[in-house]
Formats: structure tokens, sequence, C-alpha cells
């Protein structure tokens, strides 16, 4: 039903490319320093974006024999791991940062790569929102990219998420392609397979205690190529509960976002200044081990792609009620966890917290 090969390809070329893109990232200058934002006191390489790219997109390419809206894919990905790399090197400003991501999130639009269409839920009737498309587009591509981006804060937490969510959206693909027969469901779910196949080789140095970092190269690759997935797949079904599951489906690095915002401002402090009060970061400051955190957060990820999947087989009315009581869930935990609000303080962290990490440099 779906070629094997070019998902076993991008994992063979992740584990292989890997050792040789951490040796390259420290020749280049791309090492990640230790300051009082960050868990790690040992320097590390941080440019495994390039190895997760050179592994998913040929793989992608071979996949779907150069279909229009994966060159698209290739196009944006590649503006992306270029602007992530110059920050990994040299160092990006927020603004220029966004600027990038805006300027790779457009360059896709061309390729068929957009919202064309929201479905009411109360009645399934598609509403065309026609000029809104491509800002509604562009919109959802960066903050998907930035949640990734943000959510990297430990070994392998973002690459198991992103991991995690690319094979939920592969299942859905095959759930709606059994459903409606359209072979194009088909295609996403190969390509959400080759994601998560690349992601799976890089992970074998990531996973804690890492030896490299995915780096803003690799958050930022990850975050947009699931953005376009989601727009291609999951977002042009006609079921009224399609616009929630992508959302469900990155339901914890856009919750981790979207705290850090409501967060920052009841601080008074800059949306883009970073802050040591992320969801990994509580996690840890309430005595879980770095593995432990990492872990927890990929169970809730798990519960999260779970509902997605299930969200897709469900009426309108059953998604709605499993959505209202997945929010009520997550919101409180939120809340438990002080997520929303000030944080624990650095003093109170546990020195077990703060690993050396092997780095090989």
């Amino acid at each position: 039903m779906i070629n094997v090969l070019p998902i076993l390809a991008a994992f063979l070329l992740a584990l292989a490319l890997t050792p040789w893109v951490r040796s390259k990232a420290v020749s280049w200058g791309a090492v990640d320093l230790p300051n009082q934002r960050k868990v790690h006191r040992g320097a590390m390489p941080r440019l495994g974006g390039l190895a997760v790219y050179l592994a998913f997109i040929p793989a992608a390419l071979a996949s779907s024999s150069f279909k229009t809206p994966v060159l698209g894919l290739a196009c944006g990905a590649t503006l992306i791991l270029l602007l992530g790399m110059a920050d990994d090197i040299k160092g990006v400003s927020p603004r220029l940062k966004l600027a990038g991501q805006i300027l790779a999130a457009l360059s896709v639009v061309p390729f068929g790569v957009r919202v064309d269409f929201v479905t009411n839920p109360f009645n399934n009737e598609m509403m065309f929102i026609g000029l809104l498309a491509v800002p509604v587009t562009v919109f959802w591509l960066v903050a998907v990219t930035n949640a990734v981006n943000l959510i990297d804060g430990l070994d392998g937490l973002a690459g198991g998420v992103s991991c995690i969510a690319s094979l939920t959206m592969a299942v859905i693909a095959l759930v709606q392609f059994r459903t409606t027969g359209d072979s194009g469901q088909l295609e996403i779910m190969t390509l959400s397979l080759v994601l998560a196949a690349s992601v799976l080789g890089f992970l074998r140095y990531n996973f804690h205690p890492a030896s490299i970092f995915l780096g803003d190269s690799g958050s930022m690759l990850l975050g947009f190529s699931l953005g376009v997935i989601s727009v291609l797949g999951l977002t042009k079904s006609a079921t009224a509960i399609s616009v929630i599951i992508p959302v469900v489906v990155m339901g914890i690095p856009l919750l981790d976002v979207l705290m850090a915002i409501v967060r920052r401002y009841q601080d008074h402090r800059p949306i883009f200044q970073p802050d040591r009060e992320h969801l990994h970061h509580q996690l840890l400051a309430r005595g879980l081990s770095h593995r432990q955190a990492v872990l927890s957060i990929y169970g809730v990820s798990l519960v999260m792609g779970t509902s997605a999947v299930m969200m897709s087989v469900l009426t309108t009315r059953q998604s709605m009620l499993l959505l209202f009581l997945l929010a009520t869930l997550v919101i409180m935990a939120a809340n438990k966890i002080r997520v929303t609000g000030p944080g624990v303080k650095k003093s109170e962290y546990h020195a077990k917290e703060l690993p050396e990490r092997s780095s090989k440099l």
C-alpha cells in the first residue's frame, strides 16, 4: 500500500549522517554554551537540523515523485534550515528570525500549500475563506514552527514530540483514506512516516544524554514540516472537526507557547524574552529527572495524539465533547504545575537536573 523504501532510507540516512553533522557543527562554531536559562553544563554541538533535513527532504521527494506540494515543502524547509543554521552558528535577532519564518511560509503558498476553507461545525458546510487563505496559512505555519522551537529545552524532547505528532498524522491519514478512498491521504501518510523516521534516526544521538542538539535549525525545521503536512492532509478534509485536529496533534507545543505568551504578558515582559518557566522546566523543578520529564511529556503527547485519532472517527458532536473534556483536563494540569503563572524559582531546581552531558567536542 505504501513504499517503505523512502521511510527506511530516511531512518538510515539520519543515523549515518548525524555523527558527520556533529563534527561539522564543532568546526563551524555551531556550539551551544551553557547559561543560567539552560539545563546543560557542557558545550554542545547544535546543528542537528542539518542531519534531519538531509535525511527527510531527499526521502520525501523520492516518496512523492516530485509532486508540486512536496516541492513547496522542500523549498520552505530549505529556507527554514538556512535561517536556523545562521542562528545556530552566528545568532539571529528575534525580529529577523520571525521575518525569515514568514518568508518561508509564504514560499510554500504558490505550490498549493494553503488553508482554503474551514467547515462550520454546526451544519458541516464548507466556508471558503478567500483572501484570508494566505494569512491564515502563514499564521499557522509560523505558530507551529515557533511552538516546536520553544519546547526544545531537554534532550530528545522536541524530536520525540514531533515524532509522535508525525505518527499521529500518519494514522489519521490512513483513517481518512479508508473512510473516503482519497489516495492523496496515502501520500500524506508516507510523508509523515518519512519525517518520523528521520527524527527517530537522529534521536539515537539526541536522547538523554545527548551528544548533539537539534538547534534552531532542527526545531524550526520540524515545526515547519509538521505545519505543512497538516495543511496538506488534515485541513483538506470536509469534516467539521478537521481544522481542530491539527491543533490537538500539536497540543503540547502550542499550549507551551500560548502559556509563555500569557505568562510574559502578565509579568510585563517582552513576548520574545526567553525564560526558565516552560513546561519542561516546571517538571524538573518538581523533582522529575531529565528522562522522567521528557517521558512524561511524551506520554501527554501520546494522549493528545490518540484523542486526535478518535476525533477523526467520531461524530462532530462526540468530537466536540471529547475536545471539551481534553481542554478542561489540560487547563487543570497547566494550572496545577503553574505553567500559566510565575514558576518555581531557579534556586529550587534540584542539582541532579543539571547533569553534565557528553559533548564529544
